[in-house]
Order: structure tokens, then C-alpha cells, then sequence
């Protein structure tokens, strides 16, 4: 960290000092030779032989730290002054629900959108069919630039968009920043739910009084539904030195990853049956954890729509020797089965407006499959 300090004198006071960058600039390929590697391939395979999503979502977020590094290269310097940071995962959409393990895989991605000190990423993971990349899945990650200590932000290169398709690139940059301010201001813990949501909300509460006593305290579950509270799994990470990062910090990936398996299994124990991913969204980096820290894993289904569910995971960390619980990520992933499953119903006004931040989580990651991810070639 000694020889990061140092690295302090090569921050630009402000964007006007660094030069303007192109998409092109910062576009990387990388391949994932699961086909041509078997032994790179067991890391990867689920018991279904299909490949495991928390690898990807690891490598996805290595990727995107790289991508913003050579955004932000300076010439000048061996050693990058920039501590880049996952702040978001705006979105992770799919486009099969089954990824098969016997051919390479390519990922592709590049600077999409680029603020003071902030940067949206374009990715794209695409698999060998017939000497062909074909798109298996699309990500939005939003990352930012700080100090070399990572303790402050950092002013990075502005970016020039090329040509129309560059332009719209970046133009739905800046809706997507201003559909993110949006979004915090109308949470369900600044802003009451609107009254649609209190009606339904208040009819799934009618639907669960007891029809023999009416009373507030007898209530009971209409047919086809569980109760929310029943669909809870936890699980425990001790953070050891070996998921670390460059900033002596659990690399965010692996949280990730962790995350997911415990929402899968989360899914699965639900329906009796096997879950298939279909989006991830509004993954929010609060917190970092330390090395050493206790690592808390609560996961919940919180609304159902068919053959779908919208699983929230909560993550918190403690040390230690200490009592206080910190929240470091909330993960929103939804998955589909081939059968429908029941609702959820809400027994507490805490689990309602769970249900409806998981309704909205879910009719937003429906809305969002109808437009794919574009990536510049």
C-alpha cells in the first residue's frame, strides 16, 4: 500500500487534463477455452453438465475491471494511479437457458458510457457454434474510478462516441443513470408504495383472514401459496485471504457468485425442481468486505409469477469479536422452472414490501429482455 501512496501525484485535478477516448479504446476479446481445456472445464460444470453462472459472474466482473483500466491507461505510468471498483450490476440478461460446457466461449465487452469518475460497461458472452460466436448472455456493469488508497474518487478519461451506433450507445448511458436516480428516489424505504400496490397489497391481506373468525390474528393461506417466510435460506463464508483482491478486500465476484448459488438453491428448494437463470439486476456494491470478516447469506423467494421467481439475497458482514452487522449487497435474480409454482403471500408489512420491490425487480427484468445489449465490433 506504501507504493500506492505514491502513485497520488498522478491524478489529474480535473477530466480537462486526460485525453478523450474511444469506445474502440477500451474494447477487449477474451476467450474461455472450455471446449479445447477439459481440465479448465471441470471449474466450470454444474451437475447438470451445463456451465456453473457464478464463474461467469466472476469472470464477468474481472473483465470489467480490466475494461475501465484500459479506458483509463496512462502511457506515462507502469502503475495505474486508478483503484477501479464494481459500484453496480445494472443488468445480466440471457439469452439461453442452458449453457453447454463443450465449446469455447468468447467474451467481448468495452466502455459504453463514461461520467466524472464513473463508467458503464458493455458485455457480451458468446459460444463457438460451427467456427461462429453465437450471444449467450448481455451485461451492464457500472464501475467507478478512485484514488489510489481507494479511499476518494478520481476524475477519469471523458469519452468520444463514434459514428450513430456509438452515439445511441451512449446516449442510453445517460437514461440509464437517470432511470438509476429515479429508481433510489422511489424506493419502497423513502417512498410509500404507490396505490396500486397498497390495493393489492391490501387484497392479499383479505384473502388470508380466516373466513370462521375474521379476526386480525387468525390468519390463514389460500390455496396454491406459501407463506414468504417459509422460503428462507442461510448460509455462513468465512472471508479468507484467497478471495482477495489488490485492495486486500474480498473480490466482489465472489460475492457474486456466492449469492447466486444460494439464490439457485433458494429457487430450487421452492419449486422441487431445477431453476434456469434468466436475469440478474440491480446489484448494488455498499459496502467492501474485509479480509478475516464474517460473511451472512439470507435468501428469500419474494413474488412469483407463473413459471417465474424473483429470488432477493441480502448480504451483511461482522467481524469477529464485534456484534455490529453491516449490509454490503443486495442481489435481485430471476429465475424460471418449467412448472408453475405457488405464490408467496406476505404474513408482515416488511415481507409486503419485499413482495413488491420483488414484483417491481421482476417486471423490470421482463421489460428489459425485450432490448439486448449492444456491442461495438
Amino acid at each position: 500500500m506504501e507504493e500506492r501512496k505514491l502513485l497520488h501525484s498522478l491524478l489529474p485535478k480535473s477530466q480537462k487534463e486526460l485525453p478523450p477516448r474511444r469506445m474502440k479504446d477500451s474494447y477487449i476479446e477474451a476467450v474461455l477455452p472450455l471446449g479445447s481445456q477439459p481440465m479448465l472445464r471441470e471449474k466450470y460444470l454444474t451437475v447438470h453438465n451445463s456451465v456453473r453462472f457464478g464463474r461467469i459472474f466472476e469472470d464477468l466482473d474481472s473483465l470489467g475491471v480490466l475494461i475501465c483500466y484500459t479506458h483509463t491507461k496512462m502511457d506515462s505510468s507502469k502503475m495505474s494511479p486508478f483503484s477501479i471498483v464494481t459500484a453496480l450490476v445494472d443488468k445480466i440478461d440471457f439469452s439461453k437457458k442452458i449453457i453447454s460446457p463443450e465449446n469455447d466461449f468468447k467474451f467481448i465487452g468495452h466502455v459504453s458510457w463514461v461520467g466524472k469518475t464513473s463508467m458503464e460497461v458493455k458485455m457480451c458472452l458468446c459460444q463457438l457454434q460451427d467456427t461462429v460466436y453465437h450471444p449467450v448472455l448481455d451485461a451492464t456493469f457500472v464501475m467507478v474510478a478512485r484514488d489510489p488508497e481507494n479511499k476518494g474518487p478520481a476524475f477519469i478519461n471523458p469519452l468520444v462516441p463514434e459514428g450513430p451506433k456509438e452515439e445511441e450507445l451512449f446516449k442510453q448511458g445517460e437514461l440509464n443513470k437517470g432511470k438509476r436516480i429515479a429508481s433510489s428516489t422511489t424506493s419502497l424505504l423513502k417512498m410509500a408504495p404507490t396505490a396500486e400496490e397498497r390495493h393489492a397489497i391490501h387484497n392479499m391481506f383479505l384473502n388470508t383472514l380466516d373466513p370462521r373468525t375474521i379476526s386480525f390474528q387468525s390468519r390463514v393461506l389460500p390455496p396454491d401459496s406459501v407463506w414468504m417466510e417459509d422460503t428462507k435460506l442461510k448460509s455462513l463464508q468465512i472471508c479468507h485471504p484467497e478471495e482477495r483482491n489488490i485492495f486486500n478486500r474480498i473480490f466482489g465476484g465472489f460475492l457474486m457468485r456466492k449469492a447466486f448459488e444460494l439464490g439457485w438453491a433458494t429457487a430450487c428448494n421452492f419449486a422441487g425442481s431445477r431453476p434456469f437463470l434468466v436475469a440478474v439486476d440491480d446489484i448494488i456494491f455498499q459496502s467492501p468486505v474485509e479480509i478475516g470478516s464474517l460473511l451472512f447469506f439470507s435468501s428469500q423467494v419474494c413474488f412469483t409469477e407463473k413459471n417465474h421467481i424473483q429470488v432477493r439475497v441480502h448480504s451483511e458482514v461482522s467481524f469477529p469479536g464485534t456484534k455490529e452487522h453491516k449490509t454490503t449487497n443486495i442481489f435481485h435474480f430471476t429465475f424460471f422452472v418449467e412448472k408453475e409454482v405457488p405464490s408467496v403471500i406476505p404474513r408482515t408489512y416488511g415481507d409486503s414490501m419485499l413482495y413488491l420491490d420483488g414484483q417491481r425487480h421482476f417486471m423490470g427484468a421482463m421489460h428489459q429482455k425485450t432490448n439486448g445489449t449492444v456491442i461495438i465490433q
